[in-house]
């Protein structure tokens, strides 16, 4: 990859065609020093994220992209997020021994894709489609080819350390030119795990696509940011009535502890901030705390 925690849009200029390229390094691994993940969902994750930092590159608007793989075997729920500032985020459900050597698509069982617009102002959009491809690439090919009719081509690689991908798809405006797309796809499906990882991205595009006519946008930098907040933490606990949470302190030991599931911070309310909650207005003092 060319500078790591990048992506990079491509132009091809005579036909309907799109690309971006991923490189994860710092960001991802921000992701996985959060939680002791087995080997097969490190990796996973970091396909996830490389998949989300690529789509999210599209985003018109300021919100976020999610992308969510839910099944019911060994692992339930894979997710990563990327918003307009290209900030991403992800988090991976298990249960018990998760096996290194089985598919994406026998990891979660009777499983299925989303993926999520949420417009910071306007309607929430959500495309689900079952999860059939023994691979993620497989499948949001075919989430694009299902949801979106739009043809689609989606390599993605990570090893616990690094993550990269590539996406390339037709413009859905055009709708047209088969046969430049026939030799495109074809050309990026020569590509290997370890080029994709390794090259630089000027090298990447020589070596498949030297032929076309073909350039790179200015790189946009991504990053791992958690967006969660004491406050944020405070309005899930309004979900509960005031009885109901002063009923859990009591049980424990007078504190109630939410955990981010993404990044593992961790917030604490006692009695007073509980009681604080349910006010006309409640409020967060200097140090965030509700009273």
């Amino acid at each position: 990859m060319s500078n790591p925690d990048q992506i990079q849009r491509i132009l091809f200029d005579q036909i309907d065609v799109r690309g971006v390229v991923a490189g994860l390094e710092h960001s991802y691994q921000e992701v996985l020093a959060r939680h002791d993940y087995p080997p097969v969902l490190q990796r996973l994750l970091g396909e996830m994220l490389a998949a989300v930092s690529m789509l999210g590159s599209t985003l018109k608007f300021e919100g976020r992209l999610l992308l969510q793989a839910q099944g019911e075997g060994e692992v339930r729920l894979l997710m990563a997020e990327c918003n307009h500032r290209h900030e991403l985020r992800a988090l991976a459900r298990y249960e018990g021994d998760v096996a290194d050597d089985l598919a994406f698509n026998e990891l979660l069982v009777n499983g299925r894709i989303a993926l999520t617009i949420e417009p910071e102002s306007g309607q929430r959009y959500q495309g689900v489609v079952p999860l059939e491809g023994a691979t993620l690439a497989q499948c949001l090919q075919s989430y694009f080819e299902q949801s979106e009719q739009l043809g689609t081509s989606i390599q993605l690689v990570a090893d616990g350390q690094r993550a990269a991908g590539l996406m390339l798809q037709v413009l859905p405006a055009e709708g047209k030119g088969d046969d430049d797309w026939q030799r495109i796809s074809m050309l990026a499906s020569t590509l290997k795990d370890s080029e994709l990882l390794e090259l630089e991205n000027e090298q990447l595009l020589y070596r498949l696509f030297h032929e076309e006519t073909c350039r790179l946008y200015d790189p946009q930098a991504v990053c791992f940011k958690c967006d969660c907040s004491r406050e944020r933490s405070a309005e899930v606990l309004k979900y509960m009535n005031e009885d109901e949470l002063l009923d859990i302190l009591a049980q424990q030991d007078g504190v109630i502890d939410v955990g981010c599931q993404f990044c593992n911070q961790g917030y604490r309310f006692d009695e007073a901030d509980i009681r604080a909650l349910f006010q006309t207005p409640g409020y967060l003092d200097k140090d965030g705390r509700m009273h």
